[in-house]
């Protein structure tokens, strides 16, 4: 039978609820314990596929396809778990599911309601979650805050869950708050205050974890156990980490976090093996080079728009090549307005434009892409960022002023970027997601990078090369190097008289682990190293 860890938070969002399910996660799997993870969100979207960036940052692309929130990423990063649409559910496809059941006439006639229907899809979908898996312990992490009413069917559903499994099988994690004022002084009030409303909807948190950027004494945690009925030793920090999130399974385990849950889910006396943790962390406190890498995208653009792409970079500086990593960002909107780009790539050893839609900022990525060409800077393009090497060739060498995609202007005459049924051939327009064959072309570089010549990567694409032009853009130095093993789709390019520069359609930044970072991001990582000296 699986035991079940119920995270939830309170006081304010973004205190990090899914890099601190994730650590527990890992701590677990370093005990030996096979885990399973779940994230429930309270929006009412079915997935996370429309969501601005901005507001939610990067969307998480799983094996099968599913687009999910970005704590899916933390919980692939730090665990060795396999993620499915499976791991992550929302209020919208929730009441799908239950609108779906009762249009199938599955609950005789009876009225349907939150309770008991959305609240037993809830705990269906958390109970599945462990039979699907068979894991030992399934971590689920509640979105947004007690409070929220978005969240009150999760909650509603969390109480009735423990009350059924039982304490010594299911337990809650509140992640809350400790503020530092003016002059320096620690306030518990609002870690009460949360915690007294979790207990409000029937659930009495186990464990507590507290955010706050200054240690926290020994009274003050006995304070908080006091006031919140948890039991002394029951009053975990989580700190603001020095350089990396990936300190904290360290710090966790140095307090006895993973102790606890496994004196609380009576899992045992067991030991915690955290060496890939402590090996990890000793190369990024130790780096023997710096490599500064530029990001370009949108304005103004937040660091989880991209999260993936740059954890990916970090996984390889730090574990690759034991280097420290800097990303400068760089505002593709700025590019745009200037007549030399050059002042802003400063000091940069290579570049990087990863996948992103809409039109805003393509002329700055575009000269971003033909400065990395003329000035043999290492360029690495996703999705978008592989696009622009086709547009930029055929617009600088080939002359062609119009080249374009379908997605900017449709009444472009070259559009060597369009959509595959606007494109001749028996092609169909499906919106590419999740794990497929991509065949990889002897002789490329980045045959030479992967070693085979056949890989399996994640994709969430939906325009494509246009393969009538292959043969004027190859008289031009930019080389075809990847096609799908499935439609023949043109899956990456890469410069012929260039030191470095490869562009792919797939998203290789969803696969990425500390301990075992992308072939691509490693091996771009040492042409940048190499450019630098």
């Amino acid at each position: 039978m699986s035991k079940y860890i119920l995270v939830t938070s309170g006081v304010c969002s973004s205190l990090g609820k899914g890099v601190a399910s994730s650590t527990i996660g890992s701590l677990l799997e370093c005990s030996g314990l096979k885990v399973a993870m779940l994230k429930c969100d309270p929006y009412i979207n079915v997935d996370a596929g429309n969501i601005s960036p901005y507001q939610h940052g990067e969307v998480y692309v799983t094996e099968d396809g599913a687009e999910t929130d970005l704590d899916l990423g933390n919980f692939s990063r730090f665990t060795s778990v396999n993620l499915t649409s499976e791991n992550c559910i929302s209020t919208g496809k929730v009441y799908e599911t239950v609108i779906r059941n009762e249009r199938a006439g599955r609950y005789n006639g009876r009225t349907v309601q939150v309770i008991p229907h959305i609240t037993d899809e809830i705990k269906r979908c958390i109970r599945h979650t462990a039979t699907s898996s068979q894991a030992d312990v399934v971590i689920v992490e509640i979105g947004g805050t007690v409070g929220d009413i978005e969240a009150v069917p999760y909650l509603e559903a969390v109480r009735q869950f423990i009350r059924e499994t039982g304490k010594t099988n299911a337990i809650s994690v509140h992640l809350t708050l400790i503020p530092v004022i003016t002059g320096g002084e620690l306030k518990s009030k609002p870690t009460q205050h949360s915690v007294k409303q979790l207990q409000e909807v029937g659930i009495q948190p186990d464990l507590l974890l507290c955010r706050c950027m200054a240690p926290v004494d020994e009274g003050i945690k006995n304070k908080i156990a006091r006031f919140c009925n948890v039991s002394q030793g029951s009053v975990f920090v989580s700190p603001d980490i020095q350089k990396s999130i990936y300190e904290l399974p360290v710090i966790f385990h140095e307090q006895g976090l993973d102790a606890k849950i496994f004196e609380k889910l009576s899992l045992g006396c067991r030991t915690t093996d955290i060496r890939q943790w402590t090996d990890f962390l000793a190369k990024l406190n130790h780096p023997e080079h710096t490599v500064t890498i530029g990001m370009v995208g949108k304005k103004d653009y937040l660091d989880n728009c991209y999260k993936s792409v740059q954890e990916s970079l970090f996984h390889a500086a730090v574990t690759g090549h034991n280097s420290e990593l800097c990303i400068k960002k760089i505002d593709a909107e700025t590019l745009e307005k200037s007549e030399d780009i050059s002042a802003f790539f400063n000091g940069v050893d290579g570049i990087v434009i990863p996948g992103s839609y809409g039109q805003r900022g393509f002329l700055g990525l575009l000269s971003t892409v033909r400065y990395a060409r003329e000035n043999k800077i290492p360029y690495l393009g996703i999705d978008l960022g592989m696009q622009l090497m086709a547009i930029e060739t055929a617009r600088s060498l080939l002359k062609w002023e119009d080249a374009d995609t379908t997605e900017f202007m449709q009444t472009s005459t070259h559009a060597v970027i369009s959509l595959p049924e606007e494109q001749t051939g028996p092609t169909e327009g499906v919106m590419k997601l999740g794990a497929l064959p991509v065949n990889i072309h002897q002789g490329s570089k980045l045959n030479s990078i992967y070693n085979t010549t056949q890989v399996i990567e994640r994709h969430r694409s939906k325009y494509s090369f246009d393969r009538r032009y292959s043969k004027d853009l190859a008289a031009q130095g930019l080389n075809i190097n990847a096609s799908s093993a499935s439609d023949g789709q043109t899956e990456g390019f890469e410069w012929k008289e260039h030191p470095w520069g490869i562009g792919v359609q797939y998203h290789p930044e969803f696969v990425s682990r500390p301990s075992k970072p992308h072939p691509l991001f490693v091996s771009f990582i040492r042409a940048a190293l190499d450019n630098k000296s």
